[in-house]
């Protein structure tokens, strides 16, 4: 059903959702002890691309209305710039990095026992709790057993009398997915603007203009549950949340710690009944971050219910509103299937991103995204050598340190990092950076699969020497000469995760490791971590031991685990070609997952200039 935006902004009106009040319908259920319904409409994979946030192109009159008469955040972050972790965070209210390996990108991650999610917390508090539909909680997490409803017909009008609800509406409108096609609609490609990260190509542009035409289509859905939601009589009791949960989907955005990655969609509007639940009148902006965090604590804060101690997050909105904070932090780790480390926080208007693993290039290939005709576009210039210096800057090794001042530079060209004014702005970000790793207990340095991953595993006393590993990982990624023999020295740690990053620091520096050569040969005789073993190999393969290197590399692909296959894979990619055990990668070269993904690339380069249009996602992809 279509709304038009008169009929909307009527309804809106007198639903209290254009800041008018409203009264209380013939079928509304309130609850008699004076609580708030709350209502979270979901869209994906979109940035701010809304009228309301001063995008002249996008049309979207029924978010750009809900601002209006409702709070608009000018400096939304999801926590990671893809779905599965940043919904893990959004369900638990806390950090996906803090309970490994819940900060990759699918993965089933164990949550601690005393741990809630916020469904099971507002259900004891009395809610009627709706999810329809999507749930990608990164974590062995049953739907069923924490939803009252988790389900394509979840719907809140099916609590019982007197009962508040909370129900969750997701659109996967947006997803990056529906740029495999081409959308039709009121924008053009001629009528976009190619940011200069992106060639100018006919790809590029419909992927944009396509883009454009979903967030119509979106927009048009969350006018359908605002009107729903007035019709019902629910308008007055009901506090509304649209935001959108990771940045968007264009290259050098989704799945990637830049503004694009990062930054999300949040309107929220609070009926006059409640007007002392807000911390500022209806029709604001508020400029000051917020994350995604702080949104089970507002949660809990709107619901009445104390907020757990092991929740870092603070609310925006309700009983207890605090002040807001000052910095917004985010995460990266494995994509898909490829393995990568950024941490990044921003205040609004500066961004700091810290590589761990700048050796890989940002643009690593990813089987998905590259359905999309504007990553095929931007793979197919770099193979003919037309990419300018900024957009090739997606496929080349990355500083351990940037800064961007978002408001002069938007498009992040200019890393600020090494700038002579800007080196005490970098160390305080660098220095807020590590006291919130130390402060959650960053899993994000134990290789995927470890024994140590997981919120307790990881915090045995003594068992994650998260500061000493720090401090040996920032030397690794800083590719400084001058640090080679502490990492040789690294490799006899007792503690696997130090010796993995010591290893790993050897890669970094490929041919220049050269003088630790005799190490790794030692470390790799007396080394029993598969993950750590898989680092030496590829050190070794920049130092002259093929054989070695491709032993090893052997070894991991038959080990049985699949998260040392997938290590495996991705050191091959980047190693020599005669270090490329190609005839033991084959056997999955059928496989669906990820296993599959990287194979196909590794074998399809093998064979000749890779083909960005030629799928890697294999059976059933």
């Amino acid at each position: 059903m279509s709304i038009d935006r008169r009929t909307l902004l009527t309804g809106m009106a007198g639903a209290g959702l254009a800041g008018g009040c409203a009264t209380t319908g013939a079928g509304s259920r309130s609850d008699p002890r004076g609580r708030p319904n709350i209502l979270w409409l979901v869209s994906e994979d979109n940035g701010p691309f809304i009228g309301a946030y001063g995008d002249r192109l996008a049309h979207t009159p029924h978010i750009d209305a809900m601002a209006r008469g409702g709070l608009l955040y000018r400096k939304v972050y999801a926590n990671a710039p893809v779905c599965a972790p940043s919904r893990f965070c959004l369900l638990t209210g806390i950090h996906p990095e803090s309970n490994g390996p819940a900060h990759h990108m699918r993965a089933d991650s164990t949550l601690p026992a005393f741990l809630k999610t916020y469904p099971q917390h507002l259900r004891a508090a009395g809610y009627y709790c709706t999810n329809n539909e999507k749930t990608d909680y990164n974590a062995t997490v049953d739907p069923k057993a924490i939803w009252d409803e988790s389900s394509a017909t979840a719907h809140y009008r099916n609590r019982p009398a007197n009962t508040p609800f909370m129900a969750v509406f997701n659109f996967e409108t947006t997803h990056e997915s529906r740029l495999f096609g081409v959308t039709e609609g009121r924008v053009k490609p001629q009528d976009v603007q190619v940011p200069p990260t992106l060639p100018d190509s006919d790809g590029v542009r419909r992927d944009i203009a396509s883009y454009y035409n979903l967030m119509e289509k979106m927009d048009a859905q969350v006018g359908e549950k605002l009107a729903e939601l007035a019709r019902e009589g629910l308008a007055d009791d009901t506090i509304v949340f649209y935001y959108s949960d990771n940045g968007g989907c264009l290259p050098w955005s989704k799945r990637h710690c830049r503004e694009e990655g990062m930054r999300c969609a949040l309107v929220v509007h609070v009926p006059p009944k409640w007007a002392d639940y807000a911390p500022l009148a209806m029709g604001s902006e508020i400029a000051a971050p917020v994350s995604f965090i702080d949104f089970v604590p507002t949660l809990l804060s709107i619901a009445g219910v104390e907020q757990p101690k092991e929740l870092p997050g603070t609310p925006f909105l309700g009983r207890r509103v605090a002040r807001p904070k000052p910095l917004a932090f985010g995460m990266r780790n494995r994509m898909d299937e490829r393995y990568d480390f950024v941490r990044t926080v921003s205040d609004g208007q500066y961004r700091y991103i810290r590589n761990y693993m700048p050796h890989r290039p940002m643009g690593q290939p990813v089987a998905f995204p590259l359905m999309l005709r504007s990553y095929q576009d931007v793979y197919r210039r770099r193979q003919a050598g037309e990419l300018d210096a900024a957009q090739a800057r997606f496929f080349e090794p990355r500083p351990f340190e940037e800064l961007y001042d978002l408001n002069a530079d938007p498009d992040q060209l200019h890393n600020l990092a090494n700038a002579p004014g800007q080196r005490a702005r970098v160390r305080d970000f660098a220095r807020a950076l590590d006291r919130h790793m130390l402060a959650i207990n960053d899993n994000g340095f134990i290789p995927e699969g470890a024994p140590l991953e997981g919120y307790e595993a990881s915090r045995v006393p003594g068992a994650y020497p998260l500061a000493d590993i720090m401090e040996l990982a920032a030397k690794a990624a800083a590719g400084d000469p001058a640090h080679v023999s502490a990492l040789i020295a690294g490799l006899a740690a007792t503690n696997e995760v130090l010796r993995y990053w010591a290893a790993t620091g050897l890669v970094i520096r490929k041919a220049h490791a050269v003088s630790a050569r005799a190490a790794l040969v030692d470390a790799l005789k007396r080394e029993t971590s598969p993950h750590v073993r898989i680092v030496l190999a590829e050190a070794l393969s920049h130092v002259g031991e093929t054989a070695l290197a491709l032993a090893t590399f052997r070894e991991a692909l038959a080990s049985g685990s699949e998260p040392v296959a997938l290590q495996a894979l991705n050191a091959i990619t980047y190693v020599d070609p005669a270090c490329r055990p190609l005839d033991a990668i084959g056997r999955w070269d059928k496989n669906p997952g990820y296993l599959g993904r990287a194979t196909r690339y590794l074998l399809r380069t093998a064979a000749g200039a890779f083909d960005p249009a030629a799928s890697l996602l294999g059976p059933r992809g």
